[in-house]
């Protein structure tokens, strides 16, 4: 995957999970997007020899990022993490955040991206973290 298709795919899963945001958050949610990365252990079980994994990465957190500044941050190598899950965090008048939790394997094979099969490459979108005692159906605000 190239640098341009990763942001592709980062804008495509974003507004996918803004939508689906919507059908549970009050807030008004804005397309000026902001991401936090979070990085995961690799997992490392087996062979590994097909992926790259970063052990420094682990429990690092990354703020307020832009599109461009989350590809450059994770595209190593011409590689990507197998998996990106996706979710809306917080939302302000000008600016919707997103975490990105990230698989701690890198590689450039689309095949071993998770969510390959439905066309999202390595992105997964979650829902917002829904809070303690939520009722189906009742919309909440973001914290």
């Amino acid at each position: 995957m190239t640098k341009e298709e990763f942001l592709f795919h980062l804008n495509g899963a974003s507004f996918v999970a803004l939508k689906f945001a919507e059908n549970y958050v009050k807030d008004k949610l804005t397309t000026d997007f902001k991401y936090n990365i979070i990085f995961t252990p690799p997992n490392v079980i087996g062979n590994m020899d097909q992926f790259d994994i970063y052990p420094e990465d682990e429990g690092i957190i990354r703020l307020n990022l832009t599109d461009k500044e989350v590809v450059e941050l994770l595209y190593r190598k011409n590689k990507i993490p197998v998996w990106i899950d996706i979710n809306v965090l917080k939302s302000s008048r000008k600016s919707t955040t997103f975490n990105l939790l990230c698989a701690g394997r890198y590689t450039d094979n689309k095949e071993e991206y998770y969510y390959n099969d439905n066309g999202s490459g390595p992105f997964g979108v979650k829902g917002p973290t829904f809070p303690i005692g939520y009722k189906e159906g009742k919309k909440f605000r973001l914290k």
